[in-house]
């Protein structure tokens, strides 16, 4: 599943006249990049949730003849969900898995051996988290075994944990990157959630009943394509990088 139902604001004035997916980097539009990374890794079933300038994203997909895969949608034009309630409303199109599910971000560009983080979601963990050691205000909490216990806002002194007040210098704090693993089990457990809610708060709930594990590759890559003003500097890098 492919996350690009956000309004962009931060990518104004490209997202005045366009979903945020369709902004170029380095000439390519964002959802393209994906979409080939992703085919090229074997994925052959994708759903795309749509929100912003839902029917460009449509189009553009079509008149590239679906990149000659099976791509379906999760209309959220009536209500943008969030990524909880993204992925809880995309259940109908999702829940007949028989495997895990890929989640991906549409502004993340890297250099993410897919293969290799596939094989990191181990059978009987609810979810597989990418994350990288970099520098950011919000950070997920891990274990030494790595498996998830709260989340930490740095600027704010911000503590979420289902095991109360946690040690944080125990802790090891990893930056989410906006890729992640779901076993389909996850969706019977999102039933009760409302609409609109965020991922995060449901990985919260969960991490002290099941297993929502780190993955950290040794070397990685990665643009969270953010501001407008950054676009060509990334673009720049991304090109370079060859990704």
């Amino acid at each position: 599943m492919i996350f690009a139902a956000g309004l962009g604001t931060r990518l104004k004035p490209y997202t005045d006249t366009m979903p945020k997916a369709l902004v170029p980097v380095a000439g390519v539009p964002m959802l393209k990049r994906v979409i080939t990374r992703l085919t090229a890794a074997g994925y052959d079933d994708i759903v795309i949730n749509v929100h912003h300038f839902a029917d460009q994203i449509k189009d553009y997909v079509a008149a590239n003849g679906n990149f000659s895969v099976k791509i379906s949608y999760s209309d959220e034009t009536d209500l943008l969900r969030e990524t909880g309630g993204g992925l809880r409303h995309a259940t109908p199109l999702l829940n007949d898995s028989v495997g895990p599910v890929l989640i991906h971000n549409v502004d993340i560009i890297s250099d993410l051996d897919l293969e290799w983080f596939r094989n990191q979601h181990q059978e009987g963990d609810l979810a597989t988290i990418l994350v990288s050691d970099r520098k950011t205000a919000r950070y997920f909490l891990f274990d030494s075994d790595r498996q998830l216990v709260g989340w930490t806002n740095v600027e704010t002194g911000e503590v979420r944990s289902p095991y109360g007040k946690i040690d944080l210098d125990q802790c090891e704090k990893l930056a989410f990157s906006g890729v992640h693993m779901v076993s389909p089990m996850i969706f019977d457990l999102m039933k009760g959630w409302p609409e609109k809610f965020p991922i995060v708060d449901f990985y919260l709930t969960y991490c002290r009943k099941y297993k929502i594990r780190a993955a950290v590759p040794q070397e990685l890559r990665m643009f969270d394509i953010g501001k407008a003003e950054s676009l060509d500097s990334v673009s720049a890098a991304v090109q370079n990088l060859q990704i």
